[in-house]
């Protein structure tokens, strides 16, 4: 064989060699690319459903009258904590009430419906569990219980809390703040999402 046959033989090999470098490479890029885009894409709909649930509270917290005891500040100039968990005996506007700063909401979908529990006090001061699914079909459903469910593999679990300062920003309003953080052990980057609002 001359040697020119095997100068070219030999220098197809490395040609090969430099072309599955170059496409190992590209397709590890290319890997790390998805990964990121997953990864991006699930702490996206995370941060939608933490703003909906913020939304959903501020909302709720409107309702009540100027004088009652979910949103009264009767010492010092704030109620609640967005630091840790605050259960307060309030009086105001002539009544008295336990009132939790605080909240645990379970988001889970199964078989296409979605269910979100969330808890609260009944009238005797007792914490329930109140579960609301919503079907594909457009029905919706309700039930409450004693106990928390289940978690599934599939349920986000976020915890809210709540802080309400009197006269801020000016003398004469109250302005509310709600922090929701997602407690999920397997997320590993935090998704904190806070909103306020003011109100008389």
């Amino acid at each position: 064989m001359s040697r020119h046959k095997k100068n070219q033989r030999g220098f197809t090999i490395i040609e090969t060699m430099a072309a599955i470098i170059v496409l190992t490479i590209g397709l590890v890029g290319l890997a790390v690319l998805m990964s990121n885009m997953m990864t991006g894409g699930a702490r996206s709909r995370y941060m939608s459903n933490a703003a909906m649930l913020a939304s959903e509270e501020l909302e709720s917290l409107q309702r009540y009258s100027a004088t009652a005891p979910e949103v009264a500040v009767t010492s010092g100039t704030t109620a609640g904590s967005l630091t840790s968990d605050v259960t307060a005996s309030v009086t105001s506007g002539g009544s008295t009430a336990t009132v939790d700063y605080f909240d645990t909401v379970q988001l889970s979908s199964i078989g296409g419906s979605i269910s979100e529990t969330y808890s609260g006090k009944d009238s005797s001061g007792n914490t329930n569990y109140t579960t609301q699914t919503h079907s594909p079909n457009g029905q919706m459903s309700a039930s409450t219980s004693s106990t928390a469910p289940t978690p599934t593999a599939d349920t986000l679990i976020f915890k809210r809390r709540w802080i309400i300062e009197k006269d801020a920003p000016v003398v004469g309003v109250r302005r509310i703040t709600v922090l929701v953080t997602l407690t999920n052990p397997a997320v590993t980057k935090a998704v904190n999402f806070q909103m306020s609002t003011v109100r008389p």
